[in-house]
């Protein structure tokens, strides 16, 4: 995209809304490479869910102090969130800035045999937006369950079932930030934390 000084008011206007942005302490959120045939201009953000862990003192005495590690944390689910923008708008998007999405996070398998579950994927997103006052439109996506099963020296693995989403809309207004909050807040949802106040922190869950 070349230097910043190169892109356009309305972009950067963009970017500086997605820096503000507040997100939970679960989710690990870094910019990757954004795809660059999708439109002129593109940012890309990826994230991890995971779960919090507590921090264990060491034992007092002995040579173990230095060597107990903390546990790492468990993933619970990843995503990307991506920005694309066309100043001269797109007749497909019917706008000048369109965000894609992708999400996919592993389920119990009670609810992944849930044969509404991709009805209740998308709902976590309307809902999600409209939480945040994140007006948008011409919103489409397709929700899949995916069941993996393992064989042979993997048969202990056991199977599991996975929930994707790929979604993307156009934002009504430049307020980028109201959708990336809206959308960290679906990725958490279908990483089974539970909804939060502002500040509060989650107690860990173990998961079998």
């Amino acid at each position: 995209m070349g230097g910043v000084s190169q892109l356009p008011a309305e972009f950067l206007d963009a970017l500086s809304g997605l820096r503000k942005a507040a997100r939970r302490s679960e989710i690990r959120l870094e910019e990757i490479p954004a795809p660059s045939r999708l439109a002129p201009f593109a940012v890309a953000l990826g994230t991890e869910v995971v779960e919090a862990t507590p921090v264990l003192p060491p034992p007092l005495h002995g040579p173990a102090r230095n060597l107990i590690l903390p546990p790492e944390p468990a993933e619970l689910a990843t995503g990307r969130f991506i920005l694309l923008y066309d100043p001269d708008g797109s007749k497909v998007w019917n706008g000048r800035f369109r965000i894609v999405t992708y999400i996919r996070a592993e389920l119990e398998p009670d609810m992944g045999n849930d044969v509404l579950l991709g009805s209740v994927a998308w709902t976590w997103l309307v809902e999600a937006l409209d939480n945040h006052g994140a007006r948008h439109h011409s919103a489409g996506g397709t929700a899949t369950r995916i069941l993996s099963e393992s064989y042979g020296t993997l048969e202990d693995r056991g199977d599991t079932i996975d929930i994707e989403l790929r979604a993307s809309w156009t934002p009504a207004t430049t307020d980028v930030r109201r959708h990336l909050e809206a959308w960290s807040e679906m990725v958490c949802t279908f990483a089974g934390l539970p909804p939060l106040p502002s500040g509060v922190a989650h107690l860990p869950l173990r998961r079998s």
